[in-house]
């Protein structure tokens, strides 16, 4: 083949594979010292594997010495990334591992580069004493840091690999799990063993924070909640579960983190009751979007009243149009007038001098707007059951009912 050696050659690089051969125990020994400093794992698995090791060592010095027989141009092409001897998978598994164990990238190269400087070291000694052509000896010093250069970037491209694959997985199983809890079908054997596998500590209580799916910077401010936060993804919210929402300072926390969100912070529950407690945090979403609640975020702890009043629209409007029939056939100016007093009378317990001075009219105004009231409305304003039916339906329905 074009480009080989002569038979003078192959003499030399059998000697000089056999000199080598010989010192690999010493050119183990060099690497580990070198290594102890710094990584003394890598300098102790050498030292107790050391048999294998050796195995391994030859095996790469066999082959960089039928490296050495090729030209400059057929080194080229292995630089531009031939995998001639089929190595890169085995030290793409290395990077992926090297990713498992938690350790980093760089103390790997380090280490590869360490074993490269040491192997030349000897090989170019022994090269030297053997008397190895110039043309060889530059082949062999270009085959010696492609093939690190090779593999390093296998372990590099095997490293990336297992923490991009790691990461996609460990999102799938957090999702998997933020769906169990929203879940009512999910039994808590199953949640438990769902935490344990993507290291989530099950808390005594959680609750769900929503926003809106288009609404890009409440989007952005849910991500900044951190990892010990669930986050999912559903075709009409964007929601994540917030464990111990009840700790300290963890209510400050959240309303300055979601403030300009839109968010809406469900009710601290047990975990078994997240799914309800969904439900009641996406009614106050609702709300929200019909500007019933205006909270920046809404706390719907906050707002337990509302949400009960209005979870059935037409119930309520049923239920208004009933309490406040009376008033029914009056002009919408005088209905209003009417139902800001009365309302007034409700929270005041009757206290004239006090509402006189909330709705800024005289005593006997107030006086003669009750006298109207009590002719409408008869006995019923005396029934305390009664009144608290007005209070629901005058408080949360507005004072100006002109529906009726």
């Amino acid at each position: 083949m074009a480009g080989r050696r002569t038979e003078t050659s192959d003499g030399k690089l059998a000697h000089l594979a056999a000199a080598t051969s010989q010192r690999l125990p010493r050119m183990l020994d060099d690497v580990a010292r070198l290594l102890d400093e710094h990584w003394p794992d890598y300098a102790e698995f050498i030292v107790t594997e050391r048999d294998e090791v050796l195995v391994s060592a030859n095996m790469f010095l066999q082959r960089l010495l039928r490296m050495a027989k090729w030209d400059i141009a057929e080194l080229s092409g292995i630089a531009e990334g031939a995998d001639r001897f089929g190595e890169q998978p085995l030290f793409e598994e290395i990077g992926r591992a090297q990713w498992q164990q938690g350790r980093d990238l760089t103390s790997l190269l380090s280490a590869y580069q360490i074993g490269a400087r040491v192997a030349w070291h000897h090989v170019a000694e022994v090269a030297l004493e053997v008397g190895v052509p110039s043309d060889m000896f530059a082949s062999l010093a270009e085959a010696v840091f492609i093939f690190v250069d090779q593999l390093s970037s296998a372990s590099a491209r095997g490293y990336v690999l297992e923490q991009s694959e790691s990461a996609a997985t460990r999102e799938r199983l957090r999702d998997e799990l933020a769906d169990m809890l929203l879940s009512d079908r999910s039994d808590s054997a199953a949640i438990r063993a769902a935490a344990a596998r993507v290291d989530w500590p099950l808390p005594r209580q959680a609750a769900v924070v929503l926003v809106e799916p288009d609404n890009p910077v409440g989007s952005a401010l849910l991500g900044r909640l951190g990892q010990s936060c669930l986050h999912v993804r559903r075709q009409r919210l964007v929601c994540a579960i917030v464990p111990d929402p009840g700790g300290p300072q963890r209510r400050q926390w959240l309303s300055s983190a979601l403030r300009g969100a839109g968010a809406v912070v469900g009710h601290a529950v047990a975990l078994e009751h997240l799914p309800a407690s969904m439900h009641i945090a996406e009614l106050a979403a609702q709300l929200r979007r019909d500007h019933v609640l205006t909270d920046d975020p809404v706390f719907v702890d906050e707002h337990l009243d509302s949400l009960i009043v209005h979870r059935d629209a037409k119930l309520f409007d049923a239920f208004r149009h009933q309490c406040l029939a009376p008033l029914a056939h009056l002009g919408p100016v005088t209905r209003k007038r009417l139902c800001e007093t009365l309302a007034c009378w409700l929270r005041h317990l009757g206290d004239r001098r006090a509402m006189a001075e909330e709705l800024h009219i005289h005593p006997q105004t107030v006086r003669y707007r009750m006298a109207q009231l009590r002719e409408l409305f008869g006995e019923s304003l005396d029934d305390p059951d009664n009144r608290r039916r007005l209070t629901l339906a005058l408080a949360w329905g507005g004072s100006e009912p002109d529906d009726l």
